[in-house]
């Protein structure tokens, strides 16, 4: 019995970590995402609404909000050859974006681990 409940509690964070880590994606911490921003290829998507943007925002960021009916109309006018670079308030939605970005053929894909709430914590800069 004992065993049985430890290999289900393995599985059960096995399973969990491929939830947040998808395949083509690379998630990474606010250090690693504005070493990459410096990447002048590199474009930022804030995956936030329009609202949450003009709270504040990372510096060269443009806002296409992932839930919007027409996000993959607005994702076609980046260059899929070059870094893209996603984020959020706390990685849910850019999870969603990264997947999505990765399904119309974008080659690298960067996922901000926490979203801004994580750049903030961090002291990372923004404007608005």
């Amino acid at each position: 019995m004992k065993n049985i409940f430890l290999s289900l509690s393995v599985l059960l964070v096995v399973a969990c970590s491929c939830v947040k880590q998808q395949e083509g994606v690379t998630l990474v911490d606010s250090n690693k995402f504005e070493e990459q921003m410096k990447e002048s290829t590199s474009q930022i998507v804030d995956v936030r609404t329009s609202e949450e943007f003009a709270e504040g925002h990372i510096q060269k960021a443009v806002n296409i909000d992932v839930n919007s009916a027409d996000f993959i109309t607005k994702i076609a006018t980046l260059d899929k050859e070059k870094p893209v670079m996603v984020y959020c308030r706390s990685g849910g939605r850019s999870a969603k974006a990264a997947g999505i970005l990765k399904e119309n053929g974008f080659k690298q894909v960067y996922d901000l681990d926490g979203g801004i709430i994580d750049w903030n914590a961090a002291n990372k800069p923004i404007e608005n």
